[in-house]
């Protein structure tokens, strides 16, 4: 029985359009899962540069493990954003000389809403937008287009802009039960034996497994 690989950039043959991201992310800024890929027709391989924005400070965006990201996903980083406490929002140390003399210090004083943290078996939607420092729980569902301005938790499912929780996958007993399964922890050989399961099972079949 034959196991796709984690390390294989394109996973489906002749469809470049589809590419795993562990093996392709080079910034140590961006850390993902084995087997999260993303689809796009046209820039597939420039997910670092074209989808991951203004990833300029020390925040991390991290991924978790079996995530889909449709065509068009974007994460905003926390370099993207500006100070809002004073007067005007205009970045002027960015432009150097005189003004990031006078102005070095209150840039780096900027708040960090932190690092954007996207869980394990999460789906996110074509041209969904995820701002800085969100943490999207494992199993939650992001609609297409939503724009995410605050945390999703396990096994929700979000739309709109701004996205908003529109229900839970499972109550939540059967979202604990999942969260202590952990599936997505399992060897690849036991995910590959109980497939049919995840993908079909509830979460009581599945925690069967789980021993």
């Amino acid at each position: 029985m034959t196991i796709p690989s984690p390390d294989n950039l394109y996973p489906l043959p002749d469809m470049p359009r589809t590419v795993l991201l562990k093996p392709l992310v080079k910034n140590p800024q961006i850390e993902v899962g084995e087997y999260t890929y993303y689809d796009d027709p046209s820039h597939a391989t420039e997910f670092e540069h074209r989808n991951v924005l203004y990833n300029f400070g020390p925040e991390k965006l991290v991924i978790g493990r079996y995530c889909a990201l449709a065509e068009g996903v974007r994460f905003i980083m926390s370099g993207g954003n500006h100070r809002t406490d004073g007067v005007s929002t205009y970045p002027f140390t960015i432009f150097g000389g005189a003004w990031a003399e006078k102005t070095l210090d209150i840039a780096l004083g900027a708040p960090s809403r932190g690092d954007t943290v996207v869980g394990n078996d999460v789906w996110i939607g074509y041209q969904a937008l995820i701002m800085p420092g969100v943490r999207v729980g494992n199993g939650a569902i992001i609609a297409a287009g939503s724009v995410v301005v605050s945390d999703v938790p396990a096994y929700g499912v979000v739309g709109g802009n701004p996205a908003r929780l529109l229900k839970k996958r499972y109550d939540d007993a059967e979202i604990e039960l999942l969260e202590r399964v952990a599936w997505w922890d399992w060897p690849v050989e036991k995910v590959t034996e109980h497939v049919r399961v995840i993908m079909a099972g509830t979460p009581a079949e599945l925690a069967e497994l789980a021993g």
